[in-house]
C-alpha cells in the first residue's frame, strides 16, 4: 500500500495538465477507499514537474489583461484564473504529502477533497477556454505561485497561514467583481464557473482555518497572534483592502485576523 508521500510524488511530478488532473482525482478516490497508508517517508520534490507551456513570467513581466469586457480580456482572465487552479491542485497534494502524517486523518479528508476541487476548477476552466477559442498553455503565465509552497515546507504551520489564509483568502475578496465583470460583458457560462469555484474557495480557506487553529491548539500557540507573526515574517506581499468580509467570516477568518496588519 502507497504512503501519502508516495502517493503524493505521484501526482507532483505528473506534467500534462490533465494528467495531473485526473491523477490527483485518483489520489483522492484512493484515499477515500483506504488505499492509501496514513504515513509520510519519503522527501517530496521541491518543485512539481509543470508542462513546457504556458510559459512562466515574473511578475512585473506579465502582460496586462485589462478588465475583462472584450474577449481577448476574457480569455486573458481565464487563463490567468486557470494556471491558479492548477497549480493549487500541487499546493494541496503537496500539503497532504508533506505534512499529512502530522495530523488526524480527518486534515487529509479534507485536503485531498481540495486537491480533487482544484482539479475540477481547473477543467471547468480549460474547457471554457476551448469554448472560447483558446486553451490553457495559450499566454504566458505567473511564475512566483509556487513560492508560497517553497518558502513554507519546514513548517505547516506556516504553510496553513500562508497559502489557504492569506493567497486563497485573497481569492474571496476579488472573484465576486470578477464575476459582475463577466456578466455585464454577457457571457454568463464563465460567470457561473466562477460563482461555483467561489462557493467551493470558502470551503477551502475554511479548512485552513480550523486546521491552522487546532495546530496552534496543539503547540499551545495563540493563533491570531501566531497567524499574524506568520504572515509578517513569511509573506512578502502586503494583505490589502477592500476585503469580503462576509465571505473572509463565512470561511472563519475574522476580521481580527487581518484588519490590524491590512496595509
Amino acid at each position: 500500500m502507497p504512503s501519502l508521500d508516495e502517493a503524493a510524488r505521484a501526482v507532483l511530478l505528473t506534467a500534462d495538465p490533465h494528467a495531473k488532473r485526473r491523477a490527483a482525482r485518483a489520489f483522492a478516490r484512493a484515499w477515500r477507499r483506504g488505499e492509501i497508508d496514513h504515513r509520510c517517508t519519503a522527501a517530496l520534490p521541491d518543485q512539481p514537474a509543470w508542462p513546457a507551456r504556458p510559459q512562466l513570467l515574473a511578475p512585473n513581466q506579465m502582460p496586462k489583461r485589462g478588465k475583462g469586457g472584450s474577449e481577448r480580456g476574457r480569455i486573458a482572465l481565464l487563463h490567468a484564473l486557470a494556471h491558479i487552479e492548477f497549480v493549487a491542485i500541487d499546493l494541496a497534494v503537496d500539503l497532504v504529502g508533506r505534512f499529512g502524517d502530522r495530523f488526524p486523518r480527518a486534515f487529509v479528508d479534507d485536503w485531498v477533497a481540495v486537491a480533487a476541487d482544484e482539479a475540477m476548477h481547473f477543467a471547468l476552466l480549460d474547457r471554457r477556454l476551448r469554448q472560447l477559442g483558446s486553451h490553457y498553455g495559450a499566454l504566458p503565465a505567473h511564475a512566483g505561485l509556487w513560492e508560497a509552497a517553497r518558502s513554507t515546507a519546514d513548517d505547516a504551520l506556516a504553510r496553513l497561514a500562508i497559502v489557504p489564509m492569506v493567497l486563497e483568502a485573497r481569492g474571496l475578496d476579488v472573484t465576486p467583481a470578477t464575476v459582475d465583470r463577466f456578466r455585464a460583458a454577457g457571457d454568463e457560462a464563465s460567470a457561473k464557473i466562477l460563482s461555483r469555484i467561489y462557493v467551493d474557495e470558502i470551503r477551502h480557506v475554511r479548512a485552513g482555518t480550523d486546521w491552522f487553529g487546532w495546530l496552534c491548539d496543539e503547540r499551545g500557540f495563540h493563533a491570531v497572534e501566531t497567524w499574524q507573526s506568520l504572515v509578517k515574517s513569511r509573506f512578502r506581499g502586503v494583505l490589502k483592502p477592500p476585503f469580503n468580509d462576509s465571505a473572509r467570516h463565512d470561511a472563519g477568518l475574522t476580521q481580527e485576523y487581518y484588519a490590524v496588519i491590512a496595509s
